[in-house]
C-alpha cells in the first residue's frame, strides 16, 4: 500500500489512555489524525481474551463500530520472565484499580528477594489496524522491548511500568528517556514501524 493509496486520514485509538494517544499520534505524524475513543462512545471493550491479539482486536472493532472509522487497538503488556511472563495482559489492572503506583508496587514486592540478574523481562506491544468493524482481514504487527527490572523506581518521563524498566542499550530506565528515544527504541515504536511499513508511510 502506497502513502497515496492511503485510505483514511484519521482513525480512532481504542483506548482513553493519554500517554499512549500521545505517543501514536507522534509516531503517526501529520499521515493520520488520531482520535481518541472517547469522543464516540464512553465504555471501552470488554478484554475477555487470553493473549494480546485477541484483545487487540476485541478492541479495535469496538471502537470502530462505535465510531464507523478505522480503529487502531494497542494492547500491550509487561512480561516479567521470573514471574512466569507475568503480570502479561493484566498489566494495566495488575493491582487492581490501583493505577502505575499500586502495580509498580505489587511487582516491586513480587521480585523483592530476587538478584538483578533474574530480573529479566520484556515490554510486548501488539498494534491492531481494523479499516472497518467487520475486516477481515485485520493488519497486526508486533514490537519486543527487552531489559529488567530495578529494586526501585527510576525517572519521571513515560507512564506505566516505565521507571522500573531497565534499558540496556540506554543504561537508563525507561522513565529517564526523552520521548523521542523512547518511540524509537520502544516495543510501540518497534510495532508502529511496522505499521507504517504496511500502510506505505515508512
Amino acid at each position: 500500500m502506497s502513502e497515496h493509496a492511503l485510505p483514511f486520514r484519521q482513525l480512532v485509538l481504542a483506548s482513553g489512555n493519554q500517554g499512549k494517544l500521545a505517543e501514536l499520534q507522534a509516531m503517526l505524524g501529520e499521515h493520520v489524525e488520531v482520535l481518541p475513543q472517547s469522543r464516540f462512545v464512553a465504555e471501552e471493550a470488554e478484554e475477555v481474551g487470553l493473549s494480546f491479539v485477541e484483545n487487540a482486536i476485541l478492541k479495535a472493532r469496538h471502537a470502530s463500530r462505535a465510531s464507523g472509522l478505522p480503529a487502531l487497538a494497542d494492547d500491550s503488556g509487561l512480561a516479567v520472565d521470573a514471574l512466569a511472563g507475568a503480570p502479561g495482559i493484566y498489566s494495566a489492572r495488575y493491582a487492581g484499580d490501583g493505577g502505575d503506583n499500586a502495580n509498580n508496587a505489587k511487582l516491586l514486592e513480587a521480585l523483592r528477594d530476587l538478584p538483578s540478574e533474574e530480573r529479566s523481562a520484556r515490554f510486548i506491544c501488539v498494534l491492531v489496524l481494523m479499516q472497518h468493524a467487520d475486516d477481515p482481514t485485520p493488519i497486526i504487527c508486533e514490537g519486543v522491548w527487552h531489559g529488567c527490572i530495578l529494586a526501585e523506581p527510576s525517572g519521571s518521563n513515560g507512564f506505566g511500568y516505565d521507571p522500573l524498566f531497565w534499558v540496556p542499550e540506554t543504561k537508563c530506565a525507561s522513565a529517564e528517556l526523552s520521548a523521542a528515544e523512547k518511540n524509537r527504541l520502544s516495543h510501540r515504536g518497534r510495532a508502529m514501524t511496522q505499521l507504517r511499513q504496511r500502510l506505505g508511510i515508512a
